[in-house]
């Protein structure tokens, strides 16, 4: 009953077979180069090893073929016959003392091959080994436990699997299909592949001869029509050129890859036609052997999708994208391919096991990053804070993910002020003055910053939980938003209590909070304050709502989320002054109200917490007191 397991369940996707059919052909093209090397056969320098994969929808079957090492009969037998009992690694066993290793060999567990029958009805091997006295041989199997065994037809060295699909398989493939799952899983493989839609490319072909033909017809002399017959029936070329790229960027050295290829990998691997910031090429054999090409990408949508952006491969064969074990889950915003060839992987080949190295792994590829990002701020710092923009959000939400990561990269995270000026954390005081919205908190920002202080902007949704994190991690630093505080000194306790009572009863609130200070003649005449605590509590509760949405409508937000917002009209500015002299004139109070709510509502509109039914209000007053003015 092995076989239901591994045709349901081994391998979770079933366009997993078509990888394992050409990992399987690719093992064998390297198995004859190894043997050229150990000198155990003659084979041309110059000779190319190759697979060909072909999809006929008429006859129902696929194809995988290549030109390496073959099969004998015996070979079929201890391979095919026995379940996992890997080919490669009785390979390397028998000629270790010659120094045979596993490297850039794909297969180990001897069970690729049966993941066929997850959409055949039956599976044929024709096969030819490298051995000269070898005679061809042929399997063939409808469920991969009864099988026939015997001679081939088979003329030329290696081996030609042929799955009949079954109609499952047929609803789940066709040509584009075939075509997709390769250039996935066998976009970089080590030989050419090369794909024909037979029929697809039969029509193709047919249109092409027939466009020929009209053109020559066209443009053919009439006198000499045997020109005309000579090409008429010429055959169209079907030269392909492989569906992969044999030698990605990666394996080359960094110092041999300029620029432009770094930027045309990039667009090619990731259809992505943004310029990437700059990119980390891993390129090393010790401690491990890796390789491969980081990327740090635009992210003008910050909402873009995270899928496939790490794709990891193992001896040029794609794995899976965004493996977590490797690559933790903050380097996912960035895009790259990963080479490692000696990642611990399960018998299906999607799925890492648990291994101490893979934690080293995925360690060592963090340190990487963070010393790129080192290197740029010491030695380009201009350049790193123009990148800055792009990269911020993932530096913040790698130092709140990974404590590895926050140590190497704390003293180089950047932060924006509202006069677009880069600095560190240590260049700034305890207290760190911000604003969401510069815009908006104009008034709050210019105050601050004539009282030289440094107002920084954290405007993206990061940033609430970033700034709890470095208080966290920084005992002595404290974020306080810029309406927070204002300065200026204490007002006039006689002109407080007056306009407090004023305020409370013209805007029929007895539990406005209100004081009077001293801001100078050339500031508003009120401002809105509100605490560090009592704007955390309204984002605790925006969470809150978003996490229950309606429902508990009894429960009493105001009391759990309780806002804490001041009144503070400066004394110094003439209107404020005015409404004071007109709260003693008897037969005011119309005019009082109007004063007072359009300074409540200026001072509400400046710290962006004016409701929108509000804004009509202050529109209509405002169009009011204008046409007071013009009479």
């Amino acid at each position: 009953n092995i076989f239901p397991i591994i045709r349901k369940w081994l391998y979770s996707d079933r366009d997993i077979f078509l990888r394992e059919l050409v990992s399987n052909a690719a093992d064998a093209n390297s198995k004859l180069r190894r043997l050229r090397d150990l000198g155990e056969i003659n084979l041309p320098e110059d000779e190319q090893l190759w697979i060909r994969v072909a999809y006929d929808s008429e006859s129902g079957t696929l194809t995988v073929e290549d030109n390496g090492i073959g099969m004998t009969i015996d070979e079929i037998r201890r391979y095919i016959n026995q379940i996992a009992f890997s080919g490669v690694m009785d390979f390397v066993e028998k000629y270790k003392d010659k120094g045979a290793e596993t490297d850039g060999i794909i297969g180990h567990f001897g069970l690729g091959f049966y993941s066929a029958f997850m959409v055949a009805d039956q599976v044929r091997i024709d096969t030819r080994s490298w051995q000269s006295d070898a005679q061809p041989a042929s399997w063939q199997s409808q469920d991969g436990m009864a099988y026939e065994m015997g001679t081939s037809e088979r003329v030329d060295r290696g081996t030609l699997i042929t799955v009949t699909l079954s109609e499952e398989g047929k609803e789940f493939l066709n040509g584009e299909k075939v075509r997709e799952i390769l250039e996935k899983y066998c976009g970089f493989m080590p030989y050419p592949i090369y794909f024909n839609d037979v029929v697809a490319d039969r029509e193709r072909a047919e249109r092409a001869r027939k466009a020929s033909k009209k053109e020559v017809a066209e443009t053919a002399d009439p006198d000499a029509p045997e020109a005309l017959d000579a090409t008429a029936d010429a055959s169209v070329d079907l030269t392909k050129q492989p569906i992969n790229d044999v030698e990605p960027l990666w394996l080359k050295k960094p110092s041999e890859c300029t620029d432009e290829e770094y930027k045309d990998f990039f667009r090619k691997t990731f259809r992505d036609f943004r310029e990437p910031l700059f990119w980390i090429h891993l390129n090393m054999d010790y401690p491990f052997n890796l390789k491969g090409i980081l990327y740090f990408p635009r992210t003008d949508n910050i909402y873009e999708s995270l899928e496939g952006r790490i794709k990891i491969y193992y001896n040029q064969v794609f794995v899976a994208d965004n493996i977590k074990e490797i690559i933790p889950e903050f380097l996912f915003l960035l895009k790259g391919c990963i080479d490692c060839p000696d990642l611990p992987l399960n018998v299906s080949r999607s799925f890492l096991q648990n291994d101490a190295y893979v934690g080293k792994l995925s360690g060592h590829i963090i340190r990487k990053v963070a010393d790129k990002l080192s290197a740029l701020f010491n030695n380009q710092r201009e350049d790193y804070e123009k990148y800055w923009q792009d990269i911020g959000v993932f530096v913040k939400y790698g130092m709140m993910r990974d404590e590895k990561f926050y140590d190497r990269v704390k003293d180089i995270a950047l932060y924006k002020t509202v006069e677009n000026d880069y600095k560190v954390l240590s260049d700034l005081g305890d207290t760190l003055l911000y604003t969401p919205d510069a815009g908006q908190q104009i008034a709050y920002v210019q105050m601050a910053r004539a009282r030289g202080l440094d107002v920084l902007v954290m405007d993206h949704e990061l940033d609430n939980h970033y700034m709890s994190f470095i208080e966290y991690k920084n005992s002595g630093k404290r974020f306080k938003r810029v309406d927070a505080e204002i300065g200026g000194s204490e007002g006039d306790a006689d002109k407080t209590e007056k306009l407090t009572g004023l305020f409370r009863t013209k805007l029929n609130d007895d539990k406005l909070e209100l004081k009077v200070q001293s801001l100078g003649e050339d500031a508003l005449p009120a401002m809105i304050v509100e605490s560090e605590e009592s704007r955390r509590m309204q984002e605790m509760r925006k969470q809150f709502e978003r996490m229950q949405g309606s429902d508990d409508e009894a429960m009493d937000m105001d009391s759990l989320f309780p806002l804490r917002q001041t009144l503070v009209l400066n004394q110094d500015q003439p209107l404020v002054s005015r409404l004071l002299a007109l709260s003693d004139i008897p037969g005011k109070d119309e005019q009082i109200e109007l004063l007072v709510r359009q300074i409540y509502d200026l001072a509400r509109l400046g710290h962006g917490s004016l409701s929108s039914d509000d804004m009509a209000s202050f529109l209509k007053r405002s169009a009011a007191l204008l046409d007071k003015l013009a009479d």
